[in-house]
């Protein structure tokens, strides 16, 4: 039997292996990787990621890493990728109130507002805008702003319509067809056309 992993493994390894060039990367092997790893923790984050989260700003952190960033990882195209996102709204909500964000340095910090980001939810992508603009402006902003963004226009993420079994309507299949989330950030495409 394996030692349980703790919170300290799972923030060495996401933001010092590896590390703003590799989170929003998408690799086979990292996904494996993260599997191999971790998959045994995100099966108990129930139990695990509110205890660790109580621990201070860095259990906060591994705890918001298990639910929120692992889970894409481990398993893209697949419904399991959005489970713990409830979880994970809810670790956010109370460590941010907690001023554990403000306690973790960047670029670390963005952890705490993206379970904002990724949620189909209005007020919480309204939240995760004014969280970095507030308290990490920067790249991140733009992309917290599409996010929201695409909320307003259709509702949801058209990408996850797939994983998640929903049938796309016939203007979400049109951004999904000129490149989805890609072509948003590259310009290709933007709302304003696809809404």
């Amino acid at each position: 039997m394996t030692d349980p992993v703790t919170p300290l493994e799972i923030t060495r390894f996401w933001l010092d292996e590896v590390g703003p060039q590799g989170w929003y990367a998408s690799t086979a092997a990292l996904d494996q990787t993260i599997r191999d790893r971790f998959l045994a923790a995100w099966e108990d984050a129930a139990t695990l990621a509110p205890l660790w989260a109580a621990e201070g700003p860095q259990g906060a952190l591994a705890a918001l890493i298990l639910t929120d960033q692992f889970p894409r990882n481990m398993f893209r195209d697949d419904p399991r990728a959005f489970a713990t996102d409830a979880l994970a709204l809810r670790i956010a909500d109370r460590a941010i109130a907690q001023g554990h964000d403000l306690a973790t340095p960047e670029p670390g910090r963005q952890f705490f507002y993206m379970p904002f980001e990724h949620a189909e939810d209005l007020a919480d992508q309204r939240r995760a805008v004014a969280l970095f603009a507030e308290r990490m402006p920067g790249e991140n902003l733009r992309h917290a702003r599409l996010h929201r963004d695409t909320i307003a226009a259709f509702g949801r993420f058209p990408w996850r319509n797939a994983a998640l079994g929903r049938p796309s309507t016939p203007e979400e299949q049109a951004l999904l067809n000129a490149g989805g989330y890609g072509a948003l950030v590259s310009g290709k495409v933007s709302l304003a056309d696809a809404g």
